[in-house]
């Protein structure tokens, strides 16, 4: 109870109280992943029915992202099942990333692996966020991924930053890793060089055909403990309930809210896994008299 008093009054001192940020998440590019993420019902080394699609083109981008604008989002996330982009690829992004903008919405993408000058490209662009999260500890990484590195994605980031973009960066709870390496991943993303400016904290999806299908549910209060130690470590940050919240109850979430989760997916799907109704939503945060965040931060 200690944590979650700390946590809320970092909070207030540095959000406005009752606020939340809205962000849409859609899969411009699905599945065929040749990496081996232990999670990701992607990766075309698992049976897991998801159909692999090429990358969508600008317009349908642009009509999902002003259906998400007009149901109140105010970044629009895309990502894309790759290892690392190509460069022919990236241009198609660009461009999206682009009329995006136009719309009046934040921009974010999460396409793997980067160079130096791919980051640039995507800066010069006009992208306000590229995510690549660290997922889990430096210790138990090996458990989970083994087709790039911890070094890999820190290399990303260092990309990503150098550029003067901002950074969404976080990770999956309940993959089996202990208190131990939580606590390590968050140490780890609070002393960065600068902390990320966005934290997605996800709660695993046990997505039939992957190695962690059937895995035990993550305790509901450490959960709410890792949100806390997020908000603590990394006050100016924008704390997101990620994947997971389809599985959370209404008074979970309370809780991570309390503790200090100021954004959350906002929509019906999150890349190929469900989410919760853009109406419950709605519901639920008018009736805790949370607002959201209609402009860009």
């Amino acid at each position: 109870m200690d944590l979650m008093h700390r946590a809320q009054k970092v909070h207030r001192r540095y959000f406005a109280p009752n606020t939340i940020q809205l962000s849409a998440l859609l899969s411009i590019k699905t599945g065929a992943c040749p990496e081996d993420c232990a999670y990701c019902p992607q990766s075309a080394r698992y049976k897991t029915g998801v159909e692999a699609s090429k990358l969508m083109d600008t317009e349908t981008i642009v009509a999902l992202a002003q259906k998400a604008k007009e149901n109140g989002a105010s970044r629009f996330c895309m990502g894309a099942a790759w290892r690392e982009p190509r460069d022919k690829d990236l241009e198609k992004v660009i461009a999206a990333v682009a009329a995006v903008n136009a719309l009046g919405m934040e921009t974010c993408a999460t396409l793997g692996m980067l160079t130096r000058e791919q980051a640039v490209r995507l800066k010069n662009a006009g992208l306000d966020y590229y995510n690549h999260n660290l997922d889990t500890s430096e210790e138990f990484y090996d458990s989970i991924i083994t087709t790039r590195t911890y070094r890999d994605r820190l290399n990303t980031l260092q990309y990503v930053r150098e550029t003067g973009m901002r950074v969404c960066c976080g990770g999956i709870i309940g993959m089996g890793e202990s208190r131990q390496d939580r606590a390590a991943m968050i140490a780890t993303l609070a002393s960065l060089p600068s902390a990320p400016q966005s934290v997605p904290i996800n709660m695993l999806v046990r997505s039939p055909g992957t190695p962690l299908q059937d895995m035990e549910p993550i305790d509901s209060f450490e959960f709410v403990r890792t949100i806390a130690a997020a908000r603590i470590t990394m006050p100016r940050s924008y704390v997101r309930l990620s994947a997971g919240r389809n599985d959370m109850s209404d008074e979970l979430q309370v809780l991570c809210f309390l503790a200090g989760a100021n954004s959350m997916f906002y929509g019906e799907k999150l890349l190929t896994t469900g989410n919760a109704s853009v109406e419950h939503d709605n519901h639920l945060l008018q009736k805790l008299g949370i607002a959201a965040q209609r402009s860009p931060a």
